[in-house]
């Protein structure tokens, strides 16, 4: 039985004559007998899939300038970033804000201000809705 099986995976069976050759033409389909193990899934699961695991939010403490880059990619990769500058003076905060400021704008993503020194940083896909309002206000 498993000879038969294997036989006729590969196109080889005991009723074809040794000289005589199948021609498949176009219409016809291969016959198997594993199509019931393949499986199918549709698109719109696939691409729901990736986009959940897109949407994640990454959270930073930058310490020097040069973490501004570690955090710009995360937006390239559609991530959304919470930047907290309690760890960095304000000359340096200042520039990694205006260093992801710029990067957003390329992205067409937002920035915004959601606490005294943490910032959102969300790519395009992400929307930013509602506000903290100020405590001196």
């Amino acid at each position: 039985m498993a000879f038969e099986k294997l036989g006729s995976f590969f196109g080889i069976n005991d009723d074809d004559e040794p000289n005589e050759k199948k021609v498949m033409t176009n219409t016809e389909q291969p016959k198997s007998d594993y199509s019931n193990n393949e499986k199918v899934v549709s698109m719109s699961t696939a691409s729901e899939a990736r986009t959940k695991a897109n949407s994640k939010i990454a959270i930073y403490q930058p310490r020097v300038y040069s973490d501004a880059k570690v955090i710009a990619k995360q937006l390239l990769n559609n991530k959304a970033v919470i930047v907290n500058f309690n760890n960095v003076n304000d000359e340096q905060s200042k520039r990694i804000v205006d260093f992801l400021t710029g990067t957003i704008f390329a992205l067409n993503g937002e920035i915004k201000r959601v606490g005294e020194k943490i910032f959102l940083c969300t790519p395009p896909k992400f929307e930013i809705d509602g506000s903290i309002p100020d405590i001196n206000e």
